[in-house]
């Protein structure tokens, strides 16, 4: 699915180191604000603002997780495999593609499983 969004904020989010280091290593497993912290050598606080400006794009998704001690903590995961720019009679846009994430992932293979019997 392809989603046209503000190419300032998009560009102005992506120039930062960060958002770009949180966004590449949400893009191959989800991660908590602390892995992401010690991952990006970033503190705690610049990852919590930059996961809510990228979730807030919609570049990122959170979901919440529980320990067996009954703790909860966030994940992050990328929800986009495509950040495109485009600039066409004197406009610029940006699209990004949005890729599906697990449960859909999982649904569509049981699904072609089921097709095949």
């Amino acid at each position: 699915m392809s989603v046209e969004v503000d190419p300032a904020e998009v560009l102005g989010l992506l120039y930062d180191e960060y958002a770009r280091s949180i966004l590449m290593r949400t893009s191959s497993k989800p991660m908590s604000a602390d892995q992401l912290a010690d991952a990006c050598d970033a503190s705690i606080s610049t990852v919590y603002r930059r996961v809510d400006e990228l979730e807030e794009l919609g570049l990122i998704h959170g979901e919440e997780q529980y320990d067996p001690n009954g703790d909860h903590y966030r994940t992050f995961e990328a929800v986009v495999d495509h950040v495109g720019i485009d600039i066409e009679d004197g406009d610029l846009s940006v699209t990004m593609s949005r890729s599906e994430n697990r449960a859909d992932r999982f649904t569509r293979a049981w699904e072609n499983l089921r097709e095949d019997e």
